[in-house]
């Protein structure tokens, strides 16, 4: 009789022991999965971030806006004396042989072209025919934790990667899983994901801040 009980206690701690794991391996997938649905919305509201803070007018693209920095290539079509490239000065302003400053900040290429025809036609040429190119884009600038912070030369498809890597690279402090980016014309600073996934364009400035711990 003794025997028999013993082996019921057995059997029933055996079966005890397996209902235990069972519960345990569902709670395990349980933190599991809502592990990877958060990683999921992470991962969501990082790439959305990141689409929302692109600006409308990237360069390469003709609503690409001109500004201080920024060099470009004017060609006046038979008027060899008239080309070249020019900067956009600190004021806004390219000087141009013959015609003198042209207002180019805030204005499209375009826009920019017309600008020139327009002052060429009042009592200089007859129909001039102007084009424009970017050929040097403004700097951007990077700051906080790395270990070369300052302005840089911006490069067509540069990413906040190619920022860090051109600052010389993140210092032990910095968080890596972040930054921060003010828009050239913005007032505010954006948090972006440091990855290859967010932009860098002329202008911005983009800070690496100091991780938590």
């Amino acid at each position: 009789m003794c025997k028999g009980n013993a082996r019921e206690r057995r059997v029933h701690a055996m079966k005890q022991a397996i209902r235990d794991v069972t519960k345990a391996a569902a709670i395990v997938a349980m933190i599991a999965a809502g592990f990877v649905a958060f990683s999921g919305i992470a991962e969501t509201a990082h790439a959305a971030a990141a689409a929302d803070n692109e600006p409308d007018a990237k360069p390469g693209t003709p609503a690409y806006k001109l500004d201080t920095g920024d060099k470009v290539k004017v060609t006046v079509y038979g008027e060899d004396d008239l080309s070249g490239e020019f900067d956009v000065d600190g004021s806004g302003n390219v000087r141009l042989p013959l015609i003198g400053q042209v207002r180019a900040a805030g204005l499209s290429l375009k826009e920019f072209e017309t600008a020139v025809e327009t002052k060429l036609s009042a009592g200089y040429l007859v129909n001039p025919k102007v084009s424009a190119e970017v050929t040097n884009y403004r700097p951007f600038t990077i700051l906080g934790e790395v270990n070369k912070p300052g302005e840089y030369p911006y490069e067509n498809g540069m990413t906040v990667l190619n920022a860090v890597a051109l600052g010389g690279g993140y210092t032990y402090r910095a968080d890596k899983d972040d930054v921060y980016i003010r828009r050239k014309g913005a007032q505010t600073e954006v948090k972006l994901p440091a990855d290859d996934r967010t932009s860098v364009y002329p202008g911005d400035t983009v800070r690496v801040d100091e991780r938590i711990f």
